[in-house]
């Protein structure tokens, strides 16, 4: 897997409004969430994901790892409670074939312009659900089992981020068929991630007094403890390189804070101040050309549902 930089992202007029939802949004979904990229394919890779899969993807965010699943033959369910902005960018990828459908450009799935689930020239939406709640809202009569379920978004930068994510897990298990394989994925160790060191600005300023303790390196076993909690059985797991890559450090910084890891940073102290300091935590990652560039490395673990 070739890693690439985001692509340029489009001028402004000034200053980014990342208040707004809708512009955080649109900066996760055009810069950040492509960081993930490989460890999507690694997983659907592994996995076989395919046009007998039925993937139910919890934090589903804009729907980007749903999209390349779909463009696999998969019926897709994603799922989101935490960004209305994100989830209407999402049901324009997958329910209409709009704007930014595809992983890499605009329009283009991983099969080909307009190549779907169902082969060249369905439309994804045609196998694809998007439901703003929790896994429960998913329930539909008459469906069968997931036999997939995914949770991408990484856990182990900042104490406790695991502790809602065990709760979703406990509501999804009894939507999946016995044996189903259920996704998790971690920080990997701080020597093999870059952006480490981004991040620890966040609870820095979130928390001047406590910022080095909110702060948790990831260990080696966090994603096994979240699914021996949640109720289910480990059953393999792998690495994959995500380095992540910005045409400046004005793309790099709307990214990273498009993440809401820097949120009660900048409630804390302010857009300004956070926007600074996160500039300057990225200056030992500018190339010459202007880009930023971020090695990192993900853990996944494939657990089982009882």
């Amino acid at each position: 897997m070739t890693p690439t930089l985001v692509r340029q992202h489009l001028p402004h007029a000034g200053p980014s409004p990342r208040s707004d939802g809708g512009a955080r949004a649109r900066d996760w979904a055009e810069i950040q969430e492509r960081m993930l990229v490989p460890l999507y394919e690694a997983v659907f890779d592994r996995l076989e994901v395919g046009g007998g899969t039925r993937l139910l993807g919890l934090g589903c965010g804009s729907g980007l790892a749903l999209l390349m699943a779909a463009s696999r033959g998969a019926a897709v369910t994603g799922v989101d409670s935490s960004s209305p902005e994100r989830l209407a960018l999402a049901r324009e990828r997958l329910l209409s074939g709009g704007p930014g459908a595809g992983a890499g450009e605009p329009g283009a799935g991983p099969g080909g312009p307009g190549a779907g689930p169902g082969g060249p020239g369905a439309s994804p939406g045609d196998r694809a659900r998007i439901v703003a709640g929790s896994p429960r809202d998913t329930v539909d009569q008459g469906v069968p089992a997931y036999d997939l379920v995914t949770a991408f978004e990484p856990i182990g930068c900042v104490a406790g981020d695991s502790a809602g994510l065990v709760t979703l897990l406990g509501e999804a298990a009894p939507l999946a068929r016995r044996g189903a394989a259920v996704v998790l994925v971690g920080w990997g160790p701080p020597e093999r991630c870059a952006t480490s060191a981004v991040l620890r600005v966040a609870t820095k300023l979130a928390d001047p007094l406590r910022g080095a303790a909110c702060w948790r390196a990831a260990c080696r076993d966090d994603l096994e403890e979240v699914a021996e909690r949640a109720g289910l059985r480990p059953d393999g797991s792998g690495r994959v390189a995500c380095p992540f890559g910005y045409a400046d450090v004005d793309s790099a910084v709307r990214g990273l804070l498009s993440t809401g890891l820097f949120d009660a940073a900048i409630a804390a102290t302010d857009q300004a101040q956070v926007d600074k300091e996160v500039a300057e935590a990225l200056h030992p990652h500018l190339r010459r050309d202007g880009t930023v560039w971020m090695p990192n490395v993900f853990r996944y673990l494939i657990a089982r549902t009882a």
